[in-house]
């Protein structure tokens, strides 16, 4: 069972704690990727950024059961 994330009295869905965790490692990818210099190489910057924050999220709910196939 699911159990909701009680923040100051509010509940949340657990997927908030999934999507800022996907959030977090997307920052710390794209810095990486910035001083890499990947974004040369990238036809849209906003469209691979919304792409690779989209496969963080499902990586990171999916072992929690909240993507099931």
């Amino acid at each position: 069972m699911m159990r909701e994330l009680d923040i100051g009295g509010v509940f949340f869905t657990p997927l908030l704690g999934s999507a800022a965790a996907a959030f977090l490692l997307w920052l710390i990818l794209r810095a990486g990727f910035v001083r890499l210099g990947v974004y040369r190489w990238v036809w849209h910057p906003a469209l691979f950024d919304m792409a690779l924050l989209v496969l963080l999220f499902a990586a990171v709910a999916r072992p929690f059961g909240f993507l099931e196939v």
